[in-house]
């Protein structure tokens, strides 16, 4: 009897716990203090159990799920004119910024979140003859939207436009403890989302192993591919981040090139084919989302890429069709590699023609022609560049 009594009290507990109230703060990314009202927020586990709440006049919301806030749990929020946000948990006492939906092919935006401690971490964006930050808010077709000294976030960095040849490397300073690098940043909860076009494209989480104030996150390359660093180092100046100190740190060899094992490709095999499944029935979003879980599993998964990029065409997403290309050019390997860098350069000429940027559509016509000779792009070339004379 008593060893019944003690099973009871052990699961009133951990029903107690499970219940537990999840408070979250929605804010816009890119408004300093604009809370976000109305916005759906939906927790969700193992992609089958779930709990929804709308958030109030001050972004705030309760959710009460029956299960823990733990790191299989996910947290989805969605609301007018902004991009879905997508974060894993935990999530308790959290506050997240969501991105207004973008407009400009080339644009980005790059939010970041974190917790309460430290209070004060700063984004640095370093592109040629530009370094973004607090202490100079805007630059060459980029600036810093909001800045936060308090806590949680965000910092928020848009790109108007990325300028093709040119290189960006972007990175979070713990600037509380810019003399005593310890585990601040490490332990801080940081979050880094990247969006394009009206959808968030990458998600980073700081590295929890590695000590240091400076988090170098990621570069987008000449050619405008992501290459990810994701590591933590020490910085000894006191001053703000110079362009050239920044650049030492984050040379190419700090690249991260991690092959996924045989497991994960084979799960990044069965995703795409079951991507390639649901877009031929014509189930775009269900088709995005398993080649984006896909490349998840592998992030060195070109075919996936090039998936993804033909189905964010096909549903009018050209700004993250653009992107999705990009990357399958950097994979292309084996025998059909230039046939993949052709057909996707000539697809993202496809794009900046109808949208009328001729100078853009040009190059990429001739960067196909490069790779391949084909009547079409001859063709292209050609009609492009008679609108461009105009």
């Amino acid at each position: 009897m008593k060893k019944m009594k003690i099973l009871a009290v052990i699961a009133l507990l951990m029903t107690t716990n499970l219940a537990a109230a999840i408070d979250v703060q929605v804010l816009s990314a890119t408004i300093k203090d604009k809370k976000i009202n109305n916005a759906t927020l939906t927790l969700q586990k193992n992609g089958e159990q779930s709990f929804t709440a709308t958030t109030d006049s001050q972004g705030q919301v309760s959710l009460n799920p029956s299960f823990a806030d733990t790191a299989d749990a996910l947290l989805i929020i969605k609301t007018a004119g902004y991009s879905n946000l997508v974060v894993k948990c935990p999530c308790a006492g959290m506050t997240y910024a969501v991105s207004p939906v973008l407009t400009n092919l080339d644009s980005m935006r790059i939010v970041l979140n974190w917790g309460a401690n430290p209070e004060d971490l700063d984004s640095h964006i370093v592109y040629p003859d530009n370094h973004i930050y607090y202490s100079n808010m805007s630059g060459t077709d980029a600036q810093l939207d909001v800045d936060d000294t308090t806590g949680y976030g965000p910092e928020t960095i848009t790109l108007e436009r990325k300028h093709d040849g040119e290189r960006y490397v972007y990175a979070v300073h713990d600037y509380t403890n810019r003399e005593n690098p310890g585990a601040g940043l490490a332990n801080s909860s940081a979050k880094v989302f990247v969006y394009v076009g009206e959808t968030l494209i990458r998600t980073y989480y700081v590295p929890t192993d590695q000590m240091g104030n400076l988090w170098t996150v990621f570069a987008i390359t000449e050619g405008g591919e992501f290459q990810d660093f994701n590591t933590i180092q020490t910085v000894n100046s006191h001053e703000r981040l110079e362009t050239a100190e920044f650049q030492g740190i984050v040379g190419s060899s700090q690249v991260q090139n991690i092959t996924a094992d045989a497991s994960h490709q084979a799960n990044a095999k069965r995703l795409n084919t079951q991507g390639e499944l649901a877009y031929q029935q014509k189930k775009f979003d269900e088709a995005i989302s398993l080649f984006q879980r896909a490349i998840e599993q592998n992030g060195n998964y070109g075919q996936a890429y090039s998936n993804l990029g033909l189905v964010f065409q096909k549903t009018d997403r050209v700004a993250e069709a653009l992107w999705a290309n990009r990357k399958a050019i950097a994979l292309a390997s084996g025998n059909n590699a230039a046939t993949v860098r052709a057909s996707s350069h000539y697809n993202n000429g496809r794009i900046y023609e109808a949208a009328k940027q001729w100078n853009d559509a040009l190059r990429e016509y001739n960067y196909a022609k490069q790779q391949k000779n084909n009547p079409v792009y001859d063709t292209a070339i050609q009609r492009v560049s008679e609108q461009n004379v105009q």
